[in-house]
């Protein structure tokens, strides 16, 4: 399987690093990835972790557009401003570093959720919450559906 899937919390070492969770670095690994692209979610307090590829699909969105507009250039200074490269090291873990702090609100723990050709950290408490609204959501849009069948 070469897909991000399930979740894992893990705790930050005393010099900040956190174990990738093993399932996550064979994918990794499958995917032939030597370093992690990172980029801070918009609307969420969540990272969006993902190789080479990640970084691709964004920037060949940015190049659908016009270069003269604003719009290309808030959308790169987004994905390459605030993305950043994630190494892991000899023993799968990566460094928690105080962008990433600020921006999820972790603090001792850290939250992997599988995203299938990407993952996500956050904040265990943060990502509960959040996935409790996504089941919600989708819950009242299955009883929608049903109403209308």
């Amino acid at each position: 399987m070469d897909r991000f899937l399930s979740s894992a919390v893990n705790r930050i070492d005393a010099k900040g690093r956190v174990s990738v969770p093993a399932y996550f670095r064979a994918v990794v690994q499958k995917r032939g990835y030597s370093d992690l692209y990172a980029l801070r979610c918009l609307d969420i307090p969540a990272l969006d972790v993902g190789g080479p590829d990640l970084l691709d699909r964004y920037e060949q969105r940015i190049a659908q557009e016009d270069p003269f507009l604003r719009t290309a250039d808030d959308m790169s200074f987004f994905c390459h401003g605030d993305g950043m490269f994630l190494k892991l090291d000899q023993d799968g873990r990566i460094t928690v570093s105080d962008a990433m702090r600020e921006h999820t609100g972790i603090s001792s723990e850290v939250a992997f959720v599988g995203r299938g050709n990407f993952f996500q950290i956050w904040e265990p408490s943060r990502l509960a919450a959040y996935g409790a609204e996504v089941r919600a959501r989708l819950l009242q849009l299955r009883q929608g559906t049903e109403k209308s069948e």
